[in-house]
C-alpha cells in the first residue's frame, strides 16, 4: 500500500517543476518508514524537472527554502528524521528571490 500526501512549492520553488505548485503523491510501500530525508531524494528524481541544486544541497534541502509539514515548521519536527503520515501536507517555500 502506498502513502498518500500532498507537496507545494512556491515563493519561486514551483519554477523547478514545470511551474506546477501542487503535487498529490503516492510514495512506494517500503520496508522503513518514509521520512523527509527519503522524500527529499524521491522529488529530486520524480518531480524536480530543472536545476536540482536550487532545491538540495548535500542530503537536505538548501538554506533559504523554508520546509512546513501541515503548517508547522519541519524544526519542530525533526527535520530530515520526520517519519511521513498518511495524508501529510508538505510545503516547500523559497525565501529567497532573484533581481
Amino acid at each position: 500500500m502506498s502513502l498518500s500526501l500532498s507537496v507545494e512549492f512556491s515563493g519561486g520553488a514551483e519554477l523547478l517543476c514545470g511551474n506546477i505548485k501542487k503535487h498529490d503523491i503516492h510514495l512506494p510501500k517500503q520496508d522503513s518508514k518514509w521520512q523527509i530525508k527519503n522524500l527529499l531524494l524521491w522529488l529530486k528524481d520524480n518531480i524536480i524537472q530543472e536545476r536540482p541544486e536550487l532545491f538540495m544541497q548535500g542530503n537536505t534541502v538548501r538554506p533559504g527554502i523554508l520546509v512546513l509539514v501541515n503548517d508547522a515548521d519541519w524544526e519542530l519536527l525533526g527535520e530530515l528524521e520526520y517519519e511521513i503520515q498518511e495524508n501529510d501536507q508538505i510545503v516547500f517555500i523559497s525565501t529567497l528571490h532573484g533581481g
